[in-house]
């Protein structure tokens, strides 16, 4: 009960801290009260247009309250509650994400280029890290009602090495951070980054990098 307790008192206090974050959002500042997204709007703007009708609908989204299929190549998935999922989201600078991983799971380092990102952990433990721009790796295991940052535009991973599944549920200061996996940003561009820039950046032969390309490939 007592754990139960501090997991709550911890998710509440890494929700006000999403809150005040926004003050210092990675995203413009909004110029009224809300201007809910239009995503059937062909006009781009940085950001979405703002629709004429309103409801609560669009400042909800119940996606997060179950764990997500994990029964893919990495063992994780990522249920994202941005601007796309929460129209309301749009121009407040704020976004959520459930990341469920299965034992052994990986969330595959990554980027998110618009925000810094918060994680709270609701089940398992996980082995987390990012590597700065000296390439010094800076990890940690982190376990149930505990939280870890990962800065903004920095490569980061999360590894779940425990024999139970495992939670997290993340914040980021950006309505769309915007997610560049670095495995498939490389091996399965379209159209492809040529083998030869694979080559010299890898230091491997050809038939590696197109190895790799082959298991990136969208599946027929």
């Amino acid at each position: 009960m007592a754990a139960n307790k501090v997991a709550y008192l911890s998710l509440l206090y890494m929700t006000l801290g999403l809150v005040l974050v926004a003050t210092v959002s990675a995203d413009p500042d909004l110029l009224q009260d809300v201007c809910v997204a239009d995503l059937s709007s062909g006009v781009k703007v940085n950001g979405f247009t703002c629709k004429e009708n309103i409801s609560a609908e669009d400042f909800f989204f119940a996606g997060l309250a179950k764990p997500g299929l994990t029964n893919n190549t990495f063992g994780s998935l990522v249920t994202a509650a941005n601007v796309q999922k929460i129209p309301g989201l749009n121009t407040l600078g704020v976004s959520m994400s459930r990341i469920d991983y299965a034992p052994g799971g990986l969330n595959p380092p990554h980027t998110h280029p618009r925000a810094t990102e918060m994680v709270f952990v609701l089940e398992g433990q996980l082995d987390v890290g990012f590597i700065t721009t000296a390439n010094v790796l800076i990890s940690k295991t982190i376990k149930v009602g505990e939280t870890f940052v990962f800065p903004k535009g920095l490569v980061h991973f999360q590894k779940n090495n425990g024999r139970v599944s495992a939670a997290v549920i993340a914040a980021f200061n950006s309505q769309l951070p915007g997610t560049q996996s670095i495995a498939a940003t490389l091996f399965a561009a379209q159209p492809p980054v040529p083998d030869h820039v694979l080559t010299k950046a890898f230091q491997v032969g050809t038939k590696e990098v197109r190895k790799i390309k082959s298991r990136f490939a969208p599946k027929k």
